[in-house]
């Protein structure tokens, strides 16, 4: 666990800042008739132009990742690859969009509605939206992340959906990836930690309509809800302050989604 001084949120903030820029610039194109490498070049253009870096582009895997954004489509849940598909009305598309500025790291995702979205999709992504606002509200100096997440994941139960447990969020800084791991739910099998001011995390609940379990398609990468009913995906950086949560990707009012 990193604990970052005062001065290396600030940088976090302006990457964070440009993040959200980003984002804004995705959220205006996606609409019905426009493919998603469309959009995800649009983004790549604009970050680049900032002389930011687009963190996911050439992540290693069995394939490197070839895109600036993961561009996940209805049921698929995380790492969807930008293709020449067209958005139609109904669908639900979750940009994932990582981004380092001056050396430092922001990541974030927001689910979009294409058109007018179904009454599931519609609550889905209200819900998931909601389960990440309850992070923003509940962090603070001194308690579990335990607590945070048992609250995030009885909220999308309750509901009657399911939280994706093979992802989770993770700090963030220096490195797109840092300790600690972040779950949306409570589990023995992944350490537990307090929050401490300067820690900055990822918070990215993935909730899926239907069951937990997810697959990955033979890309290597797009991973989809075994039953293939839609799942929902927000994400903010937050730090820890003494006063509680600080977002460090919302706009520059401090607009945004969950906010």
């Amino acid at each position: 666990m990193i604990l970052k001084h005062k001065k290396e949120i600030e940088l976090m903030r302006k990457s964070g800042l440009l993040l959200h820029k980003a984002h804004m610039i995705a959220k205006e194109m996606a609409e019905p008739g426009i493919t998603t490498a469309e959009i995800n070049t649009e983004v790549e253009n604009f970050i680049t132009s900032n002389n930011a870096i687009p963190l996911f582009k050439g992540v290693p895997g069995k394939t490197p990742f070839p895109a600036g954004c993961c561009m996940s489509v209805n049921e698929e849940v995380v790492h969807g690859i930008p293709s020449s598909r067209k958005l139609i009305d109904g669908d639900i598309l979750s940009i994932d969009i990582g981004v380092r500025l001056n050396g430092w790291c922001s990541d974030c995702a927001c689910t979009h509605a294409i058109g007018k979205v179904d009454a599931e999709k519609s609550n889905l992504m209200m819900v998931t939206e909601q389960c990440l606002n309850i992070a923003i509200k509940e962090i603070k100096p001194g308690i579990k992340w335990s607590v945070v997440a048992k609250k995030m994941a009885k909220h999308a139960r309750n509901a009657g959906f399911s939280v994706v447990e093979n992802f989770v969020g993770h700090g963030i800084g220096e490195g797109l990836w840092e300790a600690p791991q972040v779950p949306n739910y409570y589990t023995k099998h992944l350490s537990d930690f307090k929050l401490r001011q300067g820690l900055v995390i990822a918070v990215e609940p993935m909730v899926n309509a239907g069951v937990k379990t997810t697959e990955t398609l033979k890309d290597h990468w797009t991973v989809v809800t075994t039953d293939r009913k839609p799942s929902a995906h927000f994400e903010h950086c937050i730090a820890v302050t003494a006063s509680g949560a600080e977002v460090l990707t919302c706009g520059a009012n401090g607009e945004g989604w969950a906010m």
